[in-house]
């Protein structure tokens, strides 16, 4: 059959081409592992031995992929120049040409094992200095051949010469409607910015915004399509709390990073993919717990903490109560509370409040209404729209975490800020979604730079991991390590004089002392 009958059919058929490339192995899989993180099957590092003096070094600080790239052709570097690596040259039954213009035999399984463990080439010759000669055992060569003769067409989906694939979960009906056309207006404007400076390493950004729907399975769906049909590089800034439970082991499985704000609303993912670049819902009520401890006296209590009765509230508002009683809190309540119908307890002196901000607003009406005017601290991401609409009565009582404040933003900031929400008809609406999907696309941007035109989903979370006091604009500087997935692990605490209806600083962002 002709090769243009055979892509005919497919196209028809509706099958991607580039998707009818075969999963990797087990094998395969562990050593893509090894050439790109000098990482054995066992999840430890092998070691190297490098130079005259064979200096004994961990293969993780030069794995092969730095030299021979992602795919394998050889990147020249230092005057040094790699060769192509990819299986249909080595084993090649023309032989091989040296840059030197040696002639010397294909390789077999056996000589290229040679080649990595003794740097001999398929001749027998010494192979440049500069090759490291790596310590294996036999089953991690033999999963590093297998994966040698799969580099050359092993490129993370979504990643080509020209375009890079972008994708996010943002709704576009429901309560988080509005919310989610915020988000997807901030994207585009930063995706459409990009491109028109030429993108990131000549490649042009490409953004997928699927709606996850208003449940759980309909989200996953969602996620499902994304991965697997539309194969996104990256997720960012997504918006979907129905998959708070399965986003990371997903994300995990299918080896995607992730930039966004997620726990803004709820509890924090823990996953090597996930990177934040705003304090989570924990570090910002936190934040407004030692305030208030070290400011206004309050461990005696009693502390009320209301939440909504769902899953991620829930767990927020215990991971706050455990922290307050280790912390010398006293009489410390958790109930999950509905401002429609629950009676809400009197006679606290501290209410932590979680959820919507029109329960925030009837919460403090049925307070005062009661002759009580307890201190109020709330995430001001969660409550802020509804916080003027509060009794007079919690002027200066009422206690809000910002993640950033105008004294964070500089000029450059503001100006790039500004120019995209009037190039996309936005006001400032939603102003801490519309700052975390910025820098969530700044930090993309960033990271795909770092890991270089010979990019991967590898490399860019590596990159990721190494900033350290990146700059946004708009927030205190972020920073990312090992183990360290959050940006800010902090917030600013701020009053507000209600019948003024001034904002008032009164604790400056300082990075809590306890991380997730």
């Amino acid at each position: 059959m002709k090769t243009s009958l055979v892509l005919g059919l497919l196209l028809l058929g509706g099958i991607p081409i580039a998707a009818q490339a075969s999963a990797l192995s087990p094998s395969e899989s562990a050593g893509k592992r090894l050439y790109r993180e000098g990482v054995a099957e066992s999840g430890e590092p092998v070691m190297a031995r490098v130079g005259a003096a064979d200096m004994l070094l961990p293969a993780t600080s030069l794995p092969c992929a730095n030299c021979h790239g992602a795919d394998g052709q050889g990147r020249p570097e230092g005057g040094v120049r790699p060769p192509d690596i990819s299986w249909s040259r080595l084993s090649s039954r023309y032989g091989q040409a040296q840059i030197n213009g040696r002639d010397y035999p294909a390789y077999t399984e056996g000589t290229l094992a040679r080649a990595i463990a003794q740097g001999r080439d398929s001749a027998n010759n010494r192979l440049d200095p500069a090759m490291p000669r790596f310590v294996l055992s036999m089953k991690d060569q033999r999963n590093l051949t297998a994966y040698l003769k799969r580099v050359a067409d092993d490129r993370d989906p979504g990643l080509t010469d020209d375009s890079l694939h972008l994708g996010t979960l943002l709704p576009s009906q429901g309560p988080l409607a509005d919310e989610g056309a915020t988000v997807a207006a901030i994207l585009r404007g930063s995706v459409a910015r990009i491109n028109a400076a030429g993108g990131i390493h000549g490649r042009q950004l490409r953004l997928t915004i699927l709606d996850p729907g208003l449940d759980r399975a309909s989200a996953e769906r969602a996620l499902d399509q994304l991965i697997d049909q539309e194969q996104v590089f990256a997720l960012i800034a997504p918006l979907a709390p129905a998959l708070d439970a399965d986003l990371a082991a997903r994300l995990e499985r299918a080896g995607i990073p992730l930039i966004g704000p997620l726990s803004l609303q709820g509890s924090a993912q823990a996953s090597r993919q996930i990177f934040e670049p705003l304090p989570g819902l924990r570090e910002q009520l936190i934040a407004l717990a030692n305030y208030a401890a070290a400011s206004l006296r309050v461990l005696q209590g009693p502390t009320l903490i209301t939440y909504p009765d769902e899953p991620g509230q829930r767990l927020a508002a215990q991971n706050l109560g455990q922290y307050l009683q280790d912390n010398a809190w006293q009489q410390v309540r958790l109930q999950a509370y509905d401002s429609m119908r629950d009676e809400l307890p009197l006679g606290s002196r501290s209410v932590f409040y979680l959820g919507s901000g029109t329960g925030f607003s009837r919460l403090a009406e049925r307070l005062q209404t009661a002759g009580q005017v307890p201190y109020l601290f709330a995430a001001s991401n969660q409550v802020a729209g509804d916080v003027l609409q509060l009794p007079s009565g919690f002027s200066r009582r009422l206690f809000l975490a910002y993640p950033f404040v105008p004294s964070d933003w500089t000029l450059a900031g503001r100006l790039a800020l500004t120019q995209l929400r009037e190039k996309q008809g936005l006001g400032g609406q939603h102003a801490v979604l519309q700052v975390g999907a910025y820098s969530s696309m700044q930090l993309l941007s960033e990271g795909m730079k770092q890991a270089g035109r010979d990019a991967s989903r590898e490399k860019l979370v590596s990159a990721l991991e190494a900033l350290h006091d990146f700059d946004t604009g708009l927030t205190p500087l972020i920073s990312f390590g090992p183990g360290r997935r959050l940006g800010l692990s902090g917030a600013h605490v701020v009053t507000v004089d209600l019948p003024d209806r001034r904002f008032f600083l009164v604790a400056p962002y300082k990075p809590i002392a306890v991380m997730p």
